[in-house]
């Protein structure tokens, strides 16, 4: 493992001026600072007092996702992880993050900086720059639905999207539904990738015709349910299955608001179960993820990488929690574009 004198050689400075760069002193240029932070990450070094036992700290990263009230989703995986890290003593930092800050600071100089041992990264996009540098940080990391190849200091933790969409469309198949459109969240997102291909899959395993005018991405707000329930009324939908339960939120009221009855002319399923579901009407049937248990494996993980146990990626399983919003598949008829039921 590198030292501050390996440090120094590397960059023709001396001891001192290392030693002030790493620890944050004020007598050195910002640029010289940077320069010994990113050459000692570069190296493979790590501060001692990082390893000192009354300096154990963690950071949570988060971007593009709401936590801070329990009606939010990432509230119970933050939580999670907050509490069985206390449990083990260590301090954890949340830190929202943004595209321009991930430009404006390298991920392995700012946990250098400030002495943290690993990192829990939440609702970050697939062309993030801290994505990129993740391909060959040194830091142990955990990321929430994202995943980092061939490098054994990070992990990914996710539930198993692919279980969940065929539990979701088994559910509808089982209760005659054949049109089932899938409004899904954004790109760019490997989630949303995943449950897409996992939409065809049990399509095509449950004997389903797959038709490209009955799946579209928009995004995870309920919003995004206006711009494609028309079109899926007017395909023949009899069910909708939705990236998440925010969507399906927007997709009940949208169907509502053409004279559709939910779910005795179309039956709704979101994803995620967040507190909302329960509270809507009619209540929503989704696919239940264990948030709480998502951020206590997260902590369980980063502390086997800290340890030099390598692990690639850990899933959950998902759960179907059935609810009023989805039932019987009633046979339709399609007047003027929308389906109406049969009188």
């Amino acid at each position: 493992m590198a030292t501050i004198k390996d440090i120094a050689n590397r960059l023709g400075v001396s001891v001192s001026t290392v030693s002030k760069g790493l620890n944050g002193a004020s007598d050195i240029s910002d640029e010289l600072r940077q320069m010994v932070l990113d050459t000692a990450v570069e190296m493979g070094y790590a501060t001692k007092k990082s390893k000192k036992e009354e300096n154990r700290k963690l950071c949570i990263f988060i971007e593009n996702m709401d936590y801070e009230t329990n009606n939010q989703f990432g509230y119970e995986i933050v939580l999670g992880f907050k509490q069985n890290a206390f449990r083990h003593k260590w301090d954890v930092t949340v830190v929202p993050v943004t595209p321009s800050f991930q430009l404006a600071e390298k991920y392995d100089t700012y946990m250098l900086k400030n002495g943290y041992c690993g990192a829990f990264l939440l609702g970050f996009a697939l062309h993030d720059e801290w994505m990129k540098q993740l391909e060959t940080t040194t830091m142990p990391t955990v990321l929430f639905d994202n995943h980092i190849k061939k490098n054994p200091n990070v992990c990914y933790i996710g539930t198993d999207n692919y279980e969940g969409i065929d539990i979701a469309i088994d559910h509808l198949y089982t209760l005659g539904h054949k049109k089932i459109a899938f409004l899904n969240g954004s790109l760019h997102s490997m989630v949303s990738e995943q449950r897409q291909e996992a939409y065809y899959q049990s399509m095509k395993a449950h004997g389903l015709e797959i038709k490209e005018s009955l799946t579209a991405y928009g995004y995870y707000v309920a919003d995004s349910a206006k711009y494609h329930v028309p079109t899926f009324l007017g395909e023949g939908a009899t069910a909708i299955l939705c990236g998440n339960d925010l969507i399906a939120s927007g997709v009940i009221t949208e169907c509502q608001l053409r004279g559709f009855r939910v779910p005795e002319d179309i039956s709704v399923i979101g994803f995620d179960d967040i507190p909302i579901s329960s509270m809507l009407e009619p209540p929503l049937t989704t696919v239940h993820q264990e948030r709480g248990e998502l951020g206590k494996c997260a902590y369980v993980i980063l502390n086997s990488l800290i340890h030099h146990i390598s692990i690639s990626k850990t899933l959950i399983r998902p759960q179907l929690i059935e609810r009023e919003s989805t039932a019987r598949c009633q046979a339709p008829i399609v007047t003027k574009g929308l389906l109406s039921k049969q009188e």
